[in-house]
């Protein structure tokens, strides 16, 4: 019974470090996009095309 307290207790601790390292990721501008959106409309126009 104790093994369950030790691996709920390591769970907690690896999913706070994911959530921090997220949190920091999002903060330092990590998922930020300058470029695509820029070129996206150039290319819009092919894509509709192709599904037809």
């Amino acid at each position: 019974m104790n093994i369950l307290y030790i691996l709920i207790g390591v769970s907690l601790f690896a999913a706070l470090i994911f959530l921090a390292m997220f949190i920091w990721a999002v903060r330092t501008g990590q998922y930020d996009d300058n470029y695509t959106p820029s070129v996206r409309i150039l290319f819009e126009d092919d894509e509709e095309q192709r599904k037809d």
